[in-house]
């Protein structure tokens, strides 16, 4: 697998270098809009030597995370708003806009691009360079455990608390454990006889119940076979 795959694969890699824009640059420089913060679809494509509709395929697959770093479609008063400001000349009646973030978004996600992967392969070194770092800049873990001098009397008082807490716990604390232990496993056969209970219970009521019915149906049809009337027939079903 490619080196650069994991920034193709991975969401959280790439949220985690989003910020990193200034890696655009380094590959090939950006031409923004004259309002020097947004990129169109065209001038996108245009970076990374593809077909516009790699773009608009990208932008449909990845359009949430897209718009997380800054893409964004303006159509109405706020694209007529948007010419005046940038100076941009159009007559479409809406245009997609990405910033510097958005489109290093797209340099994470293009596979079919030789700028694209360049610019991921700038990302992964820049990651793992500031790694060291940081953990050359960690503070070192903090022992607070006292150490004192072998046969002094801060020692020998540490020693014997140490056994204290060992006795403590092996003569009362371990015991109470076992006992709860016991105690519930004891409880715990008790709730299964109560489950077995109502078990034969509910087999009682059911079979009670399954008795009545048939009761009710054996006098049913021997009425009908007596010629029961209507209301006779009502009053065995009530």
């Amino acid at each position: 697998m490619a080196v650069d795959a994991v920034l193709l694969e991975s969401p959280t890699m790439r949220a985690t270098v989003a910020g990193r824009v200034e890696t655009l640059d380094r590959v090939r420089a950006l031409e923004l809009l004259p309002d020097g913060v947004h990129v169109t679809t065209e001038g996108v494509a245009a970076y990374f030597g593809v077909g516009i509709n790699a773009i608009y395929s990208l932008v449909a697959d990845h359009r949430s995370e897209l718009a997380s770093n800054g893409y964004v479609v303006v159509a109405g008063a706020r694209l007529t708003s948007f010419k005046e400001v940038s100076g941009i000349q159009s007559r479409a009646r809406s245009l997609a806009l990405f910033t510097r973030r958005a489109v290093l978004n797209v340099a994470m996600l293009l596979r079919d691009s030789e700028t694209a992967r360049q610019v991921r392969c700038h990302l992964l070194d820049a990651e793992r360079a500031a790694r060291p770092a940081a953990v050359d800049g960690a503070a070192p873990p903090v022992d607070n455990a006292p150490r004192w001098p072998e046969g002094s009397l801060q020692a020998a008082v540490a020693g014997v608390a140490e056994q204290v807490v060992r006795d403590v716990v092996g003569t009362a604390v371990v015991p109470l454990l076992n006992a709860l232990a016991v105690e519930v496993g004891r409880n715990s056969s008790k709730i299964d006889a109560m489950a077995d209970r109502v078990d034969r219970l509910e087999r009682i009521v059911l079979d009670d119940g399954e008795r009545t019915v048939a009761r009710r149906r054996r006098l049913l049809l021997q009425a009908v076979d007596e010629g029961a009337d209507g209301d006779e027939l009502a009053a065995l079903l009530s």
